[in-house]
């Protein structure tokens, strides 16, 4: 146990100190957990790790004492384009892989207190986004230097689970967030600004807040269907100062509501199909879902102001299904396809260059092979499918056409403890 207790401390700080970005569904991450990436992020009604937390903590009840670490490899690949703008030197290919690779660590531990209670943690990064364009693309309008955001968010959460009959629990976590941002290069728009001096360029800066997730679980029909439903609360977090110039309500940033319900159903011994559905609310986030109205900002809705511009983001459903082989009795293969609806408008695309966020589909596959009764070893591959969306520039920035662009590619490993 000081071994375990070690490992944890260790993979806790690793986890709150990496520079992650996951800009898969939205900015949220398209799973969390190697186990569930195998599987397209399918995970409310299929427990199969201790960061069960992360998505439905009712199935701490399932998953029994054991403790998961994880890391995988994120690579996206981003990009904008400018066409028929009438500024000077406006137009042209702009490629915003600042930073091509982020490394996105995991950890959980479950521990079964009795028949009926079961005690968890997780520490996961809960999603972010990440741009950077040497080459700015809003050089014309003013702006110098490399452009682009840094988003990391990071979610510690100790959770409990109930198993109040043979077959149904239900369990909570308390989402402890720590997030961080930064903004360069885009200084030049400080006349848009209600606070010109904490709009851009500011360095890192963190805040924290608070919120929940409970869920619920039930297995049926001689444990061959298992259903689970999640709701996690909108996190009110502190405010970004240094940019309270830049995001609506005098920087104010929270992590939007979210919930999801899923089946999972064991065709035969060997062969499983399971689906979620998740709605993720991000218009509810007035620095993320308000638009950016060129004519508004002319009416003095200034970027940080109470209804100040956004990025105009709408709420998404995310569609998930997964398939699980076991193909040996010491070896579970897994596959799955996501698709989830565009958060970002047509309209919305020209500030959107800092937020490519446009990812619509994932595919994956994964396996987990146990190493022994004890010890288990899991991977997991994700490519998103590239996808772009354009729109119009407004007449005021010089007109024109903007254009986004993203691709993903995502390798995971994950080592797990039983005890």
């Amino acid at each position: 146990m000081k071994f375990i207790s070690q490992v944890t401390g260790l993979a806790i700080a690793g986890v709150l100190f990496s520079s992650n970005s996951s800009a898969t569904t939205g900015y949220f991450m398209h799973a969390y957990g190697v186990k569930a990436q195998g599987n397209a992020g399918v995970s409310i009604a299929q427990f199969q790790d201790a960061l069960s937390i992360a998505n439905n903590p009712a199935g701490l009840s399932w998953v029994g004492n054991r403790i998961d670490i994880g890391a995988s490899i994120f690579s996206p690949d981003r990009s904008a384009n400018i066409t028929a703008n009438q500024l000077p030197n406006a137009n042209g290919s702009y490629d915003g892989n600042g930073r091509a690779y982020f490394v996105l660590p995991e950890i959980a531990l479950n521990h079964q207190i009795n028949d009926q209670v079961a005690l968890g943690l997780a520490v996961y990064g809960n999603g972010g986004m990440n741009t950077g364009y040497q080459d700015n693309p809003f050089a014309a309008f003013g702006n110098r230097g490399t452009a682009g955001v840094d988003l990391t968010q990071v979610f510690v959460s100790p959770a409990v689970s109930w198993k109040y009959a043979a077959n149904q629990s239900v369990g909570v976590a308390t989402n402890i967030l720590y997030q961080r941002f930064e903004a360069r290069g885009i200084q030049g728009f400080a006349g848009f600004s209600s606070d010109a001096s904490n709009l851009s360029n500011r360095g890192k800066q963190s805040a924290t807040g608070l919120g929940a997730r409970v869920g619920w679980s039930g297995i049926f029909f001689n444990d061959r269907l298992t259903l689970g439903a999640s709701y996690a609360s909108k996190i009110n977090a502190d405010r970004f100062d240094q940019y309270r110039g830049l995001f609506a309500e005098h920087g104010d940033f929270d992590v939007p509501e979210n919930y999801a319900v899923g089946a999972a159903l064991k065709v035969s011994p060997q062969f499983t199909i399971a689906a979620d559905v998740q709605r993720i609310n991000y218009s509810d986030v007035k620095s993320v879902g308000h638009s950016f109205d060129v004519g508004q900002l002319q009416q003095g809705q200034l970027f940080g102001s109470p209804q100040g511009p956004g990025f105009g983001w709408k709420d998404i459903n995310v569609y998930k299904l997964g398939v699980s082989y076991q193909a040996h009795p010491r070896l579970l293969l897994r596959a799955g396809y996501s698709h989830n609806d565009q958060p970002i408008p047509a309209q919305e695309v020209f500030l959107n260059i800092l937020a490519p966020g446009v990812i619509q589909d994932h595919l994956s596959v994964g396996a987990t092979w146990d190493i022994d009764p004890h010890q288990e070893l899991s991977i997991a591959y994700t490519h998103a499918l590239e996808n772009e969306v354009k729109g119009p520039i407004s007449p005021a920035f010089g007109g024109g056409e903007a254009k986004i662009k993203m691709s993903q590619d995502i390798l995971g490993i994950a080592y797990g403890y039983r005890f």
